[in-house]
């Protein structure tokens, strides 16, 4: 069996060595393949492994061989799914190998925004504290989590481990979800989309990008937060209309923001956000951590076994 894999340079930049799935087939890996040459790389292919390259239809037409898509990812949009079916090509992804490793980055955002240490450090470096009469001072203000508001959209496993480590730091937590959730074992409240982002200090974003919330955070939601709430988003930049997001930052509407993901990634050079005040952004590495990609080599490796033993796994189609 041939196991071609597109995009393996972030899954394994020569520290996550690729034996699990060695071990089951002839493989090829390619760090990065462009549009180009997608079809030159995969065409002898039985199963092709992707992150973010992506496989359209008429991809799909073009390579005859194909018999298995394995997903690097737990978000699948980038694989026509729909016609992966209807041409008998299951898809699995990976649903649980970055829980912590995201919810912990997102609460080291939220420090980041609430607390400024980065901010404070540069000063000291530049000499600031050493000018000031006082034996500490500090530029922006400074206040407790505890008692916060935390507003979690999308209530799934990162959602749910950035609630759990919310109340370690005694926040409120208030959800959206279009579900009902089930709250025992939480104090949570859930609320309306429009009442979370009126009633949170912060607001995270947690949920699955889709065709329906494409762009649903926009100036008319953003003007109902707090003048004082913040925004992250580690979970995808599309969700997001950019635009008004640095309109917003640009002009108080809201205090401040961090996001690990853009719409275009690499982000292009006419991305706003970039050039917003109160934001940070990161280049979509919450996930990233060595123990999570580990994680995610492992499945991938079970998801290729199991198709080829006729039972696959985290089917998406």
């Amino acid at each position: 069996m041939k196991i071609v894999v597109l995009d393996g340079y972030t899954l394994n930049p020569r520290d996550n060595p690729w034996s699990p799935i060695e071990a089951l087939g002839e493989l090829t890996v390619y760090d990065r393949t462009t549009p180009e040459r997608l079809i030159a790389c995969a065409k002898d292919a039985d199963v092709i492994l992707t992150n973010k390259t992506p496989i359209s239809a008429e991809t799909l037409a073009q390579l005859p061989r194909l018999k298995f898509i394995a997903v690097l990812a737990t978000g699948y949009n980038v694989v026509d799914v729909v016609a992966a079916r209807k041409r008998n090509i299951p898809v699995s992804n990976v649903p649980i190998y970055g829980t912590d490793s995201v919810a912990e980055f997102v609460m080291g955002l939220l420090l980041e925004l609430w607390k400024q240490p980065g901010l404070h450090s540069k000063l000291v470096k530049d000499g600031a504290w050493a000018e000031c009469p006082d034996f500490c001072f500090w530029k922006s203000p400074l206040t407790e989590l505890a008692d916060k508001t935390i507003g979690i959209i999308g209530f799934g496993r990162i959602g749910k481990r950035v609630a759990q480590l919310a109340e370690a730091f005694k926040m409120k937590v208030l959800v959206y979800k279009r579900s009902q959730i089930d709250t025992k074992g939480g104090s949570y409240r859930q609320l309306s989309l429009s009442e979370v982002f009126k009633q949170s200090d912060i607001v995270t974003l947690h949920c699955p990008l889709t065709d329906e919330n494409a762009g649903m955070v926009n100036m008319s939601l953003l003007s109902q937060m707090k003048p004082s709430a913040v925004l992250i988003n580690t979970a995808r930049g599309p969700l997001v209309n950019e635009a008004d997001l640095a309109a917003a930052l640009n002009n108080d509407v809201i205090a401040g923001a961090a996001v690990d993901v853009v719409s275009v990634e690499p982000i292009a050079p006419e991305n706003p956000l970039p050039r917003a005040k109160n934001l940070i952004i990161t280049p979509h590495i919450a996930w990233a951590t060595l123990e999570a990609r580990t994680r995610l080599m492992q499945t991938s490796a079970e998801n290729i076994r199991a198709f080829q033993d006729g039972k696959p796994i985290h089917l998406v189609n």
